[in-house]
């Protein structure tokens, strides 16, 4: 069994901190794959750790970044990569890592599951023609006469890798290669709040089975220890918070206000109201300068909701890992963060219960934290949603 060990410990409690000096102590023989979600932070790994880490390139005769990742792996060096080629696992690469001795550090959790680019009628021509048949709800490919460069390539290498599934008769979900995890000797997943997010519905799926521990800083080294939610002083970073109360939060009173399909679907008066509303925050309430402002709202509103004298101070909302924007101080959070319909009937559909409201919170302290607060200065919060304000509040009083 691998053994999956969650390192659940609050932002700036020193997760990346233990994780360099756990693999600066190991012992040589160990080897290391290292998968963040930024190369800034693929550069500090490299920087700081005493390990020669390589990262994948495309100097090799194919031009591929993931055939560099496959020829380090049998050359049994330390790796350090994105989440974004890792996240092309292929069989090839799963047969690499099986019974190679690697140890996976995931800093912060990955996109598992995705809708496939596949169209339904696609699937009934491929069920027609006796390419794939659907067992249960996972898509089994039985035609060997394909080339990878015909039409439904993709669907091939996705339903040959055991993770393509039509659910529902509806859609197809794409999940990321269980068996990637299986073949690994241990795993490290470096977050916050784990239970509510995808990832560890997609463990509780595949029934793969993990520990919780936290980080804790004694002088000048860290160590895990037990994980205790009750030890993170929530309150403590919750007063650090200026949460905005007043008359503009009356446009988000209602549960789904400012959710995904809220936002899609508001009118051009609509828009025009939040623009103002953020307008206002940012310029009479807050005060703050340009260089001073963090906001952010779905990619699909960006465009609507962007205003001037903050419309360059965008953050994308499921930012995580980055302290590029440690200086500013003024935010504002556009969205209420529920999993997506499709996401949440595939787990549910599987035994999986999702928490909607730990989800978002955790979304949104990844988000904040991307500020000044992370050095322990005071913020101010826009935050329209009256939901998002209520399980933040319940997250301070570890009532989530």
């Amino acid at each position: 069994m691998t053994k999956i060990n969650i390192i659940d410990s609050i932002m700036g409690s020193g997760k990346t901190s233990w994780s360099i000096q756990y693999m600066n102590e190991a012992s040589a023989l160990e080897k290391f794959i290292y998968i963040t979600p930024y190369l800034s932070e693929v550069e500090r790994i490299r920087a700081n750790t005493e390990r020669t880490f390589f990262e994948p390139n495309n100097n090799n005769k194919d031009g591929s970044k993931m055939r560099s990742l496959k020829e380090l792996i049998v050359d049994g060096k330390d790796i350090v990569s994105t989440h974004s080629l890792f996240q092309t696992a292929d069989d090839e690469l799963i047969e690499l890592l099986t019974d190679s001795g690697y140890t996976l550090i995931l800093d912060e959790v990955m996109d598992v599951i995705d809708k496939a680019n596949v169209t339904q009628q696609d699937i009934r021509d491929l069920i027609a023609l006796g390419h794939i048949e659907v067992r249960g709800n996972r898509v089994d490919w039985l035609y060997d006469g394909y080339d990878i460069l015909a039409k439904y390539a993709d669907i091939m290498r996705l339903a040959k890798a055991g993770n393509l599934f039509y659910h529902r008769g509806r859609f197809l979900i794409w999940a990321f290669p269980p068996r990637v995890f299986e073949a690994l000797s241990n795993v490290y997943v470096m977050t916050y709040l784990f239970e509510g997010q995808l990832q560890r519905y997609y463990f509780d799926l595949f029934n793969f089975e993990y520990r919780y521990f936290a980080i804790k800083r004694m002088g000048d080294k860290y160590e895990i220890t037990d994980y205790n939610p009750h030890n993170e002083n929530r309150k403590a970073l919750y007063e650090l918070i200026n949460l905005y109360t007043g008359n503009l939060n009356d446009i988000g009173e209602l549960e789904n206000a400012f959710s995904a399909s809220y936002l899609r679907n508001m009118s051009a008066e609509k828009k025009n109201e939040v623009r103002k509303n953020i307008y206002n925050y940012f310029r009479n309430i807050s005060k703050a300068k340009s260089k001073e402002i963090l906001w952010t709202t779905i990619k699909d509103a960006k465009s609507g909701l962007s205003g001037k004298g903050y419309a360059r101070s965008f953050l994308h909302c499921n930012a995580r890992a980055t302290n590029e924007y440690q200086d500013r101080w003024s935010l504002a959070y556009a969205f209420n963060r529920y999993m997506g319909p499709m996401e949440r009937a595939f787990f549910e559909d599987h035994g999986v219960t999702v928490n909607q409201e730990l989800l978002a919170v955790s979304d949104l302290l990844q988000w904040v934290y991307r500020s000044r607060i992370r050095n322990g200065q005071p913020i101010d919060l826009y935050l329209p949603s009256k939901r998002m304000r209520r399980v933040l509040k319940q997250w301070a009083e570890n009532e989530i």
